[in-house]
């Protein structure tokens, strides 16, 4: 591979359609699309300064690099990166990529990042901003730790490993969801999904969990949760704290120390369908 060391790059398209190249030590200042095209890329310790940096890209590393705020909308349409140890200050940086792997990302401004993305890999990655990640199929997350809301809207395939939450409305509108060993915090949590399921996790959601079908809780903690699993399917909860209120679940079986209140006020409501077992009963 050729080698670009210390350049500053002005311009737009500065190395369009570049390929097998190991940039280093480099600057991308004004110009939009500096790399668009391009493919079999290395990218070490580069700083990206305005849009559109690596567009319809392939076979394309970056580590230790930095897109400032002003390098927005940064990856799109590009497939086979892996990006290790980035800081990313911009925002709708990922949107269309594909068999990608992300790790060690710190996002300050991750508002609208990672929309339509498929077959990707997250591993320690911090982010902070609204939408993330939505319509995004076959994901795995180990680490994540995202503040902001409406997270993974409308995905499909997800599976998360020790992960951090603090979002409303997450994972809205989804289809197969598995998040293991986390805690989540935010009112809303899985709304109109299907196939959905927490194991080891510990969960804060005014009115969470509702309007899910087939919903499965291995183990969880519902703290400060009411009126849930309203209007839910097929739902299998085994929660080792007490649950605030549980209002008007359709079918299945719920499992609790206690339970603060049952709500069953709909009549085309079937009580048989439901089962409540109260391991102690509430005080």
């Amino acid at each position: 591979m050729k080698e670009i060391n210390q350049k500053v790059f002005e311009g737009e398209r500065a190395l369009f359609k570049a390929h097998d190249l190991n940039i280093k030590n480099s600057t991308f200042q004004n110009g939009e699309s500096p790399l668009k095209h391009s493919k079999n890329l290395n990218i070490e310790h580069n700083i990206f300064k305005w849009k559109y940096p690596l567009w319809y890209s392939n076979d394309v590393q970056v580590s230790r690099s930095t897109l400032k705020l002003e390098a927005h909308a940064g990856i799109w349409y590009t497939k086979n990166l892996k990006m290790d140890d980035v800081m990313i200050e911009a925002t709708k940086t990922f949107r269309h990529i594909s068999h990608s792997e992300l790790t060690n990302i710190t996002m300050s401004n991750a508002a609208e990042t990672l929309w339509w993305c498929n077959d990707i890999k997250l591993d320690h990655i911090t982010a902070r901003g609204d939408y993330f990640g939505k319509n995004c199929e076959n994901v795995v997350v180990d680490h994540l730790k995202l503040s902001g809301n409406y997270a993974f809207d409308g995905s499909k395939n997800i599976e998360v490993h020790n992960s951090k939450f603090e979002t409303h409305d997450a994972f809205w509108n989804c289809e197969n969801v598995t998040v293991y060993d986390s805690t989540l915090v935010g009112e809303y949590l899985a709304w109109n999904s299907k196939h959905i399921r927490f194991v080891n996790c510990w969960i804060e959601s005014d009115q969470g969990l509702c309007y899910v079908d087939d919903l499965t809780l291995e183990n969880c903690s519902l703290v400060n949760t009411d009126l849930a699993f309203e209007y839910c399917t097929d739902v299998n909860a085994d929660i080792n704290t007490t649950i605030d209120s549980v209002k008007n679940p359709i079918n299945g079986v719920i499992s609790a120390p206690a339970i603060g209140e049952v709500i069953i006020d709909d009549p085309d409501i079937d009580k048989s369908a439901v089962k409540i077992n109260v391991r102690r009963q509430t005080a």
